[in-house]
C-alpha cells in the first residue's frame, strides 16, 4: 500500500474517532496497531485492545472529574496514611470501609478525636475510594456548609440547595464542633442530616465528644434528634489524642538537622 494511501487511511480513522468522540482511539489506534504486527496479534485482538485503551481512559477521567467535583482542600488517599503511626485507628475496618459497603447501606462514619489525630486524612482518603467507585461525592467544613444554607435561605433558595446536598451519594462534613453555630442556622443543617438519613452516607469529623455537642448546638431537642440521625448504624472511629501530625512534623526537623 502506498504511503499517501497510508496517510489518509489515518487522517480518515482520526476524523472518524472524532466523531465518534473516542479521542483514546485516536492517540493510541497507530501505536497499537504496530504492536499488534510485531505480535502477529489478530484483527480481533487489536480491536479488543484498542477498545480496553478507550475504557479504560474513560474510567480515569471519570475518576478524576470525580476527585474534581467533590471539591477537596488537598487530594489525600488510604494509601497514605500512615497507620502505624496512629495505633489507635482501626486500620483494618478502615480498609473495610473503603470497599464502599457503607455508600450502600447508607451508614455514617464519625470520626471523633483531638485535632492532628488523621481525621480529615481520614475522611478525605474514604471519599476518594468512594469517587474511584464513581460516587458523586462532596467536601465541606461545617462553617462552609452552614454559610452556603444560610445565604440560600436568604435568597429564597433554600429548598433547592438542600436538595442539592441531599442528592450526593456521600458527603464529607469536616470540623463539626470546632465553632459554634447558630440555632437557626442548626435546623437548617438537621434538614441536610435528616434528609440523607437512611438515604445517602456522610463523613463527619469532630474534635468533641458526644456529650458535649450541646456546646455546639445550644437547642438540646436539636442536639438531640441531629446525634440520633447521625449515630444510628454509625461507624464510631476514636482517632485517639496525640497528634499524629504533629509528631511527623516533629520528625521531619530532626531529620533535616541530620
Amino acid at each position: 500500500m502506498s504511503i499517501p494511501r497510508v496517510e489518509l487511511q489515518q487522517s480518515t480513522i482520526v476524523q472518524y474517532a472524532k466523531d465518534l468522540h473516542l479521542p483514546t482511539l485516536s492517540a493510541q489506534f497507530l501505536r497499537l496497531a504496530e504492536e499488534a504486527a510485531k505480535q502477529g496479534q489478530s484483527h480481533l485482538s487489536y480491536l479488543e485492545a484498542l477498545l480496553e485503551a478507550e475504557v479504560e481512559e474513560r474510567a480515569r477521567n471519570a475518576i478524576a472529574r470525580r476527585i474534581v467535583d467533590a471539591h477537596f482542600p488537598k487530594v489525600k488517599t488510604l494509601e497514605e496514611f500512615e497507620f502505624e503511626k496512629v495505633p489507635a485507628v482501626p486500620a483494618a475496618l478502615i480498609r473495610n470501609l473503603a470497599e464502599g459497603g457503607y455508600l450502600r447501606r447508607s451508614e455514617p462514619v464519625i470520626f471523633l478525636g483531638e485535632t492532628g489525630t488523621g481525621k480529615t486524612h481520614l475522611a478525605i482518603g474514604l471519599a476518594v475510594a468512594a469517587c474511584r467507585q464513581r460516587k458523586r461525592v462532596r467536601f465541606t467544613t461545617a462553617a462552609a456548609l452552614i454559610n452556603d444554607l444560610i445565604e440560600a435561605k436568604n435568597k429564597s433558595e433554600l429548598s433547592r440547595i438542600t436538595n442539592r446536598w441531599t442528592r450526593y451519594e456521600l458527603i464529607v462534613i469536616d470540623e463539626m464542633g470546632y465553632v459554634g453555630i447558630p440555632e437557626s442556622a442548626v435546623e437548617l443543617l438537621f434538614q441536610v442530616i435528616s434528609g440523607r438519613a437512611e438515604r445517602a452516607a456522610v463523613i463527619i469529623t469532630t474534635n468533641l465528644p458526644f456529650s458535649e455537642w450541646t456546646t455546639m448546638f445550644p437547642n438540646a431537642r436539636l442536639c438531640k434528634a441531629m446525634l440520633d440521625r447521625l449515630t444510628d448504624q454509625a461507624h464510631i472511629i476514636e482517632t485517639g489524642n496525640e497528634s499524629y501530625r504533629f509528631r511527623r512534623t516533629l520528625e521531619k526537623r530532626k531529620g533535616g538537622k541530620k
